[in-house]
């Protein structure tokens, strides 16, 4: 039996799928029988997600405190208007189809208002601010692409290698530090290759050890794509069977990224493009040199975007990472 007072649900893997696949679709969560129209809309070519809410005759829509949500109105049809919630960060999509839903099952289940029903969602989240539901996007994507380097290193050197060389969870400067030279990984998933630059030393290569760079940027997958749970389970499973003895050190090193279990993991991604792999001096950075020795001495943390898009890959890289995908 159905329970009338249960909220509306819509799976992230659906919305998921449409994303992935670049299609735009809607769906109907209310009946709109003596109560407001709401409706979850993925937007045509697949870029974005909205929450529709039909407004009353003299309804406004209500004023949102949140700088990543907008809240407007549109109109749908002659005389009807309907309030628009979406985010002006896509980055956050996973956790704003979250909020949406929240919504939508105060207004459907527990028949408030709009204005109520967004104000009780803000305030019910308020709480949670500080205890993300999950490992914020920035890690979980860079934990995806280091685990993609460590599968491509396995394959030419082994799982125990590879997981000794994957020193970045430890607080080295560079990600992989291997016999002859040093790789350091950046992944993205917006359109162009920026990526945060975590202090000077972060992109100078260690003396008498040449370091390389590798871009990656990832996409939305679909149902194609690979959560970052599945990525763990794969590497775990593959050296667990083949190299037990340094198990305890990746379980160590996924630790140390941000990882566990308990997580929420339900996004799907997949490479968008092949890695751009470059020598470090290819790549635009910030040079000790350029700053006075007596600023370096007062200034304790530097951060920077570098931006890599359209640059020519560096010949002749020490590992081929050509046709990488997530494990």
């Amino acid at each position: 039996m159905t329970d009338p007072t249960a909220g509306p649900t819509l799976a992230w893997s659906t919305v998921e799928h449409y994303l992935g696949e670049g299609l735009g679709t809607s769906y109907r969560l209310s009946s709109g029988d003596g109560h407001p129209v709401v409706s979850y809309e993925v937007g045509h070519g697949g870029r974005d997600i909205a929450l529709f809410v039909e407004l009353g005759r003299n309804q406004q829509p209500p004023r949102s405190p949140l700088p990543a949500v907008l809240i407007d109105q549109v109109a749908v049809g002659q005389g009807v208007r309907m309030a628009r919630i979406r985010t002006t960060q896509a980055e956050l999509m996973r956790e704003f189809h979250d909020l949406l839903l929240a919504v939508a099952d105060r207004i459907v289940a527990k028949n408030r208002s709009l204005d109520r029903a967004f104000a009780e969602t803000v305030d019910g989240w308020s709480s949670l601010l500080g205890r993300p539901r999950a490992m914020a996007l920035e890690r979980r994507i860079g934990l995806l692409g280091e685990l993609s380097i460590l599968t491509r290193l396995a394959e030419t050197y082994g799982w125990a290698k590879a997981v000794q060389a994957w020193t970045g969870p430890y607080g080295e400067e560079h990600d992989f530090a291997l016999v002859d030279f040093d790789i350091e990984v950046k992944t993205t998933a917006a359109e162009r290759r920026r990526h945060m630059i975590h202090g000077i030393g972060q992109l100078q290569a260690s003396p008498g050890r040449p370091l390389w760079f590798a871009s990656l940027r990832l996409t939305r997958g679909g149902t194609g794509g690979r959560t970052l749970a599945e990525s763990v389970a794969a590497v775990r499973g593959s050296v667990a069977e083949e190299a037990p003895a340094v198990l305890a050190r990746l379980d160590s090193a996924l630790e140390r990224s941000g990882w566990s279990v308990e997580r929420v993991d339900d996004e799907r991604w997949t490479p968008r493009d092949d890695a751009l792999v470059l020598a470090a001096e290819a790549v635009p950075r910030l040079e000790p040199a350029l700053l006075a020795a007596a600023a370096l001495e007062r200034i304790s943390a530097v951060h920077y975007e570098t931006d890599v898009t359209g640059l020519v890959p560096t010949g002749e890289a020490p590992v081929n990472l050509s046709g990488l995908r997530l494990p």
